[in-house]
Parts: C-alpha cells; sequence; structure tokens
C-alpha cells in the first residue's frame, strides 16, 4: 500500500521562516483580560493585521515569489486575488525588483485595489459571479510568460502562510487550541502543519462565514464540494470549494469548521476596535466571532487566536459597525 506524501512539512514552514526573517514583520500577540473573563480561557491573539500590506499574505506571496528562478523574475509574475493576496504579490514582485499583474474582482474592496495599484501593479478586473479567475489568469500568465502565484494553492505558498502560526507557537508556548480564519485554506493548512508538527494535540478549529461553508461541506463529506459563490461581508472569504492542494492538507489536520454570521462578525469587529484598540477586516475578525458568540464549542485553557488581517477603508468600516 503507498500513502500520498504530506504536501507541507514542518521543516518546508521553518525554511520559509528562515527565508522571511527580515523581510517580513514579526507581528505582536496581543492578550485581553477583558475577552479572558468574557469566553473564559486565555486568549492570544496573532495580530497579521500588523504585518506589511496588512495581512498575513505576505508571508506566502513572498516565500513563493523569492524562489522562482532570476530568468522568471525577469519575465515578472501574475496573481489573481480579491485583494490581501494582490497586494501581497504587488509588493513581493517589488521587493524582488519584478512586476506584477494581478486579476482581481470587480467589485474588490476600493483600499485593497487602490493598495495593489501603489505598489506598482497592473490590474486586469473580472466578474467574480460570472468569470473564472484561474482560468482568466492562468491565459494571461501563459500569454506573457509569467510565474503564477496562486493565493493558496501553492506548496511555498501554505508554507509561507504557517509562519504566523510558527511565530504564535515559539511566543506562546504550548496552545490547546488554535482558531484560524478559513478562505481557500492556505493559512490553515499552513497554521495546521506548524502546529500540530510541534504540539500534536492541538485542536486546530477553521472559522468561516455561514454563507461561505465550503470547507466545511467538504470536510464532512470527505471530497470537495462546490456551493455558490457566497455574498457575505468576509470578501477574503467568499470562495464556492477549498483548494485541492490545501484540502489535501487539512483533511487530515484539521478538527473542526465553526461557522459565523454577518452580524457576528460585525460584533468582533467592533469589539477589536473598542476594546483591543485594534482596527479588522471582516475576514480577519471570524475567529474572534466564534469565540465571542460561543460557535467554537467548549474552549480548552490556552486559545490561539490569527487574526488574519486589517484591510478596511474608514467609509466601509463605518459602514459595517455602525458608524463607529
Amino acid at each position: 500500500m503507498t500513502t500520498t506524501p504530506p504536501t507541507i512539512t514542518l521543516d518546508d514552514v521553518r525554511d520559509a521562516a528562515a527565508r522571511l526573517k527580515g523581510v517580513a514583520h514579526r507581528t505582536p500577540v496581543l492578550r485581553s483580560r477583558t475577552l479572558d473573563a468574557l469566553v473564559g480561557a486565555e486568549v492570544l491573539l496573532k495580530c497579521e493585521n500588523f504585518q506589511r500590506v496588512g495581512a498575513f499574505k505576505f508571508r506566502g506571496a513572498y516565500n513563493a515569489a523569492s524562489r522562482l528562478a532570476p530568468e522568471q523574475l525577469a519575465r515578472g509574475i501574475a496573481a489573481y486575488s480579491s485583494g490581501n493576496h494582490a497586494q501581497a504579490v504587488a509588493l513581493a514582485a517589488r521587493e524582488l525588483g519584478t512586476t506584477a499583474v494581478i486579476v482581481m474582482p470587480e467589485d474588490a474592496p476600493g483600499s485593497k485595489r487602490a493598495a495593489t495599484q501603489g505598489y506598482g501593479a497592473e490590474i486586469v478586473t473580472y466578474d467574480r459571479y460570472t468569470e473564472d479567475r484561474v482560468a482568466i489568469a492562468g491565459a494571461l500568465a501563459a500569454d506573457r510568460g509569467l510565474a503564477l502565484i496562486p493565493p493558496y494553492e501553492h506548496p511555498h505558498v501554505m508554507a509561507g502562510q504557517g509562519t504566523a502560526a510558527l511565530e504564535l507557537m515559539e511566543e506562546a508556548g504550548e496552545l490547546d487550541a488554535l482558531l484560524v480564519p478559513v478562505g481557500g485554506g492556505g493559512l490553515i493548512a499552513g497554521s495546521a502543519t506548524a502546529v500540530k508538527g510541534l504540539r500534536p494535540g492541538t485542536r486546530i478549529v477553521g472559522v468561516e462565514p455561514e454563507a461561505g461553508d465550503d470547507t466545511k461541506r467538504s470536510l464532512e463529506a470527505g471530497r470537495r464540494v462546490e456551493i455558490p459563490v457566497p455574498r457575505t461581508i468576509a470578501d477574503g472569504q467568499a470562495l464556492h470549494t477549498p483548494g485541492e492542494l490545501t484540502f489535501s492538507v487539512n483533511r487530515r489536520l484539521v478538527d473542526g469548521i465553526a461557522l459565523v454570521s454577518d452580524d457576528e462578525i460585525r460584533a468582533a469587529m467592533r469589539f477589536a476596535f473598542e476594546r483591543l484598540k485594534i482596527v479588522v477586516e471582516p475576514s480577519g475578525a471570524t475567529p474572534l466571532a466564534a469565540l465571542l458568540a460561543g460557535r467554537a464549542g467548549t474552549l480548552p485553557r490556552r486559545v490561539g487566536v490569527i487574526i488574519s488581517g486589517g484591510n478596511i477603508d474608514t467609509g466601509r468600516f463605518a459602514e459595517l459597525c455602525g458608524g463607529v
């Protein structure tokens, strides 16, 4: 009998961490006695909203881009993204002295589009509800000879994203559980690889918006399930199916998925702003929402939470949070 080897390993995450040293920020881990008292656990928040480009995505984008051959770097990079991976690839390309072309949905947040252009990238738009971004980006990359760096379906991207959880474990010590936002699955795949590699008994819980429960359905079915493109304020998690590579990791390592409503996400964003004094975008707030709303079940003693990003403009934040 043969078995499929793991897509990534703890050593891959450690190698990515060495490559990112001095390039990516080592983001802070925050504590709140108020939060601990509310949820009945010791909560440690890994704040990737303080990462370069305002989200964890820079870790994976740079880890993958920095491994390209010089001749490929000279030709440039392509990517597809609703916003954070777009910015991450654009900045990685600039750091490495090359160019980037990004396929973005027409309804991507204006702040994310502006930031992507600000890093020097060319943007090609599409309709996320009627067009296939993977096909568009693939054709564009083939036509121009660009290296395509997907937002999650890449071992180096997954390993890079896992460095956030690796840092959390190094700073916080042993965790009984880790809550992670789930979109395409790259962050939780890398995080689970790092954490389970160091402490196999740690429970890994992904968090999705109720409207975008494709990973939960897929794990329950034992295969990748497709749903209609979800309509949720958590734009970074508005996907219709998990990635093939990410799902191959997550079906082995993820212990469960919690779902949160858009209203619960809004409440978590307000809590983060008012009590923690940080700005968190909707997708980044879903694990905190799961804690505050009791969606993560009975909590163990020490719980890690990855706050994945903080890219939201003031107008959108005020609209979602009731004029805060």
